[in-house]
């Protein structure tokens, strides 16, 4: 049976070097064959791990939110709508946040310069609401990058060497230097702002603790947009997406507005929108990324989660559905949902999935009486009449996803209520426990980011093979060859 389950862990090992090696570069493949063959790995180096290896799983929880906030700019006292938005009594490891409408969509707003004021204002908000839960200093979002409707995390010393990022920071030389500056005098935040993108209305903000940092290897943080709105090109519709690799698995966050309307056939153009963003949204790679190859496309992603105003309606009268919501009657009123209808019918969501919904439908809500719905309501100037629908929707794609929790919250600060969800994803992480034998020289060990390192004589990868090692198996040893 020992011998077995040897075997069984000699073949885990080397499956687990074969994954990370196969996207190393054609130089390196040379260096150490990846022929499935020839078991592809240097035997000395799979026996040192054979001692005591550890592949094992993490599991990382995060929160992923939808809100339209109906072009209204963010206000102090909406701190109490964030922080039980954000339920930070079950604090989360990833906030991924997704807004629509951050300025109102007129015409000035969809065709011209894009103004990040309203980003940086909701980034400000955000940063504070994550970080006074901790009594962390927190004067602005995260360095001088926030300014712009673009932003990646870049990473900043002190961050501990599982930290590796791809991402463009949009410094450098002297700018680099002031912003690393500024990162250092923040690093009392125990949330760090990792990426934020801007496409007129349409907002994504994604943060993380900075335990998570030190803890796993991060990379490949990117950001696209896709404006499918007026004429099909224009930004009043569409999406904001963030690419990024933890531990070997890639991630995809897309934030979306799709087209409104309730008349039948509307849901017709948010197909082809959903459509739209799955064909052209790209995260093309640059002359800054490691060797390790990340997906280009949404699809190519482990594990993707697509959420936002997504304006699927009710197939419903307005009589009927009052009726049902009157009841609390969710699962019947589900029975007329447009989207409910696409994901059971493997249409555009094709394999996707969604958690129960166990709460009020999220749209339309009235600014004169915002407990209740417009729909019925005597006539008002400017304020549309709508049957309630669950138009905000978060939904994942990929497997061992958990889905813990889907609610909405209800802030009556916009005409939609924010929706959020909750998730645990099993993260891959392998650490050698007892690393006692020597590598010898000439070895090429695969990194974190993917690449080869060669052991030289003088331990070349000594810094970087301690990073693969825990800290309690680090104690006592003295010195690598």
């Amino acid at each position: 049976m020992d011998i077995e389950n040897r075997k069984s862990k000699t073949r885990t090992i080397r499956e687990w070097f074969k994954r990370k090696n196969r996207r190393a570069d054609a130089y390196q493949r040379n260096e150490v064959s990846d022929d499935s063959e020839d078991d592809s790995l240097d035997d000395d180096l799979v026996r040192s791990l054979e001692i005591d290896p550890c592949i094992f799983t993490n599991e990382l929880r995060i929160f992923v939110g939808t809100w339209n906030v109906a072009g209204r700019s963010p206000v102090g006292s909406l701190a109490v709508d964030v922080n039980e938005w954000l339920n930070l009594k079950d604090a989360a490891d990833m906030y991924v946040l997704g807004f629509q409408e951050i300025v109102p969509l007129k015409t000035k707003n969809v065709i011209g310069v894009e103004d990040p004021t309203e980003a940086t204002n909701w980034n400000l908000l955000i940063g504070k609401t994550l970080n006074d839960k901790y009594g962390c200093p927190w004067l602005t979002p995260m360095l001088n990058p926030i300014s712009s409707e673009n932003y990646h995390f870049a990473k900043f010393p002190g961050l501990g060497k599982r930290a590796s990022f791809s991402g463009h920071s949009g410094f450098t030389g002297p700018e680099l230097s002031k912003a690393q500056h500024e990162g250092e005098a923040y690093g009392g935040s125990e949330y760090k702002l990792m990426a934020s993108k801007k496409m007129v209305g349409v907002f994504i903000s994604v943060w993380m603790k900075k335990e998570f940092l030190t803890k796993y290897c991060i990379s490949d943080v990117k950001v696209s947009s896709v404006a499918c709105g007026i004429m099909g090109y224009l930004g009043n519709k569409g999406s904001v997406s963030v690419s990024m690799s933890i531990e070997g698995t890639s991630f995809c966050f897309i934030a979306a507005h799709l087209a409104s309307g309730e008349k039948r056939g509307d849901e017709g153009r948010r197909n082809h929108q959903v459509s739209e963003i799955f064909r052209r949204t790209s995260f093309p790679r640059s002359s800054e990324d490691d060797d390790n190859p990340h997906p280009i496309t949404i699809i190519g992603h482990d594990r993707i989660f697509w959420f936002g105003d997504l304006n699927y309606r009710l197939y419903q009268d307005n009589i009927l559905a009052k009726e049902f919501i009157k009841k609390q009657d969710w699962k019947a009123l589900q029975e007329f949902d447009q989207l409910r209808k696409e994901l059971e019918d493997g249409g555009v969501f094709k394999g996707w999935r969604e958690g129960n919904i166990e709460f009020a439908p999220t749209y339309k809500y009235s600014s004169a009486n915002c407990n209740r719905y417009t729909a019925g309501l005597p006539g008002r100037s400017g304020e549309k009449q709508r049957t309630p629908a669950w138009c905000d929707r978060i939904l994942w794609y990929g497997k061992g996803v958990r889905q813990l929790s889907y609610f909405r919250s209800e802030s009556k600060f916009s005409d939609h209520r924010p929706v959020s969800a909750l998730f645990s994803i099993p993260i891959e992480v392998m650490k050698v426990t007892n690393p006692r034998k020597v590598f010898p020289t000439g070895t090429f060990l695969p990194m974190p980011s993917g690449k080869l390192e060669p052991i030289d004589s003088k331990g070349g990868a000594r810094s970087t093979l301690l990073s693969l090692i825990s800290k309690e198996s680090v104690k006592g040893i003295g010195s690598l060859p």
